[in-house]
């Protein structure tokens, strides 16, 4: 009788072992369900990137003001008759009276 307990014990935890630890275990089914939500996170970002690239492929097909703003912004055209002013940020001087006393 102690035999029979043993191996049913045995084949109960043989039976357990793919349930747990085998190719479909529920360790993986979790890890895989966390794998599809970052990469459904990750598609939606796309779609939003896709839905503002079309919206941007739409408008410079259909007039020309997206045209115009893209040549002056970043090629630096300019029209005729225009007055281009660049604009620039003064820097910070970087002599050594202009550091403070714990800096050096």
């Amino acid at each position: 009788m102690r035999v029979l307990a043993w191996t049913l014990a045995v084949l109960i935890v043989l039976l357990q072992y793919p349930l747990w630890l085998g190719k479909g275990s529920w360790l993986r089914v979790h890890e895989l369900e966390r794998e599809i939500a970052a990469q459904r996170k990750a598609n939606q970002a796309l779609e939003a990137r896709n839905v503002q690239l079309a919206a941007e492929a739409r408008d410079l097909h259909s007039g020309y003001d997206a045209l115009d703003e893209r040549a002056r912004f970043e090629l630096g055209m300019v029209r005729n008759n225009e007055v281009f002013f660049h604009v620039m940020e003064p820097t910070p001087d970087k002599s050594p009276s202009a550091q403070p006393q714990g800096a050096r």
